[in-house]
């Protein structure tokens, strides 16, 4: 039997309990941290360019180990990856994204 390879054990499911989660929309994250943790600040950014006097606000702070920071990088990477498998790559580089809505607009545009 040491010579069968070990199959991967299956994730275990634990119990949540959602009565008292609040929801908040974030668009602005910031991640600073300690040798032991990760703190990632989320927040409504409400400015258009970047040369706005107004804050941005911060929401939500969540304090993390390096473990779970890492576990969860992984959950979100993959359900990026899931999303862009469905929808098209997301781009990150607005000016490229504004570029692409405006062909895309034109294209859609009936031909007279």
């Amino acid at each position: 039997m040491a010579d069968q390879p070990q199959e991967a054990a299956a994730p275990v499911q634990m119990p949540v309990d959602e009565s008292h989660i609040v929801a908040h929309y974030a668009n602005f994250c910031r991640v600073t941290g300690t040798p032991e943790e990760l703190i990632v600040d989320f927040g409504l950014n409400k400015q258009v360019t970047g040369n706005s006097p107004d804050p941005v606000q911060l929401t939500e702070r969540i304090i993390v180990n390096f473990y779970t920071a890492k576990r969860l990088a992984g959950a979100l990477m993959m359900a990026v990856q899931r999303h862009e498998q469905a929808f098209g790559q997301l781009e990150l580089d607005i000016s490229r994204r504004v570029q692409h809505q405006q062909a895309t607009a034109a294209a859609q545009q009936p031909k007279s």
